[in-house]
């Protein structure tokens, strides 16, 4: 499972279910558009830090955003299959 992957997911369903575009959620939590593009695409690795402040701005918990959505349960389903 890439962690990063899996974060950008969460990040984006939850952005947009709390009503923010990029735009909007850069300007509210200070990261850059650019920064929130790479997260969501999982190019970015970030910080627990940073974690917790995407999360805070949110209105959500951190573990929101590590917690495994559909696509990282089918992935492992698929490794434990192989085993």
């Amino acid at each position: 499972m890439d962690m990063r992957k899996l974060v950008g997911r969460n990040f984006e369903r939850l952005r947009k279910q709390k009503g923010f575009t990029q735009e909007k959620f850069s300007e509210a939590s200070g990261f850059t558009q650019q920064y929130i593009s790479g997260l969501e695409r999982g190019r970015r690795n970030p910080t627990i830090v940073t974690l917790f402040e995407l999360a805070t701005t949110l209105g959500v918990s951190h573990i929101d955003l590590v917690l495994p959505d559909d696509d990282a349960r089918s992935d492992r389903a698929k490794l434990s299959k192989k085993k």
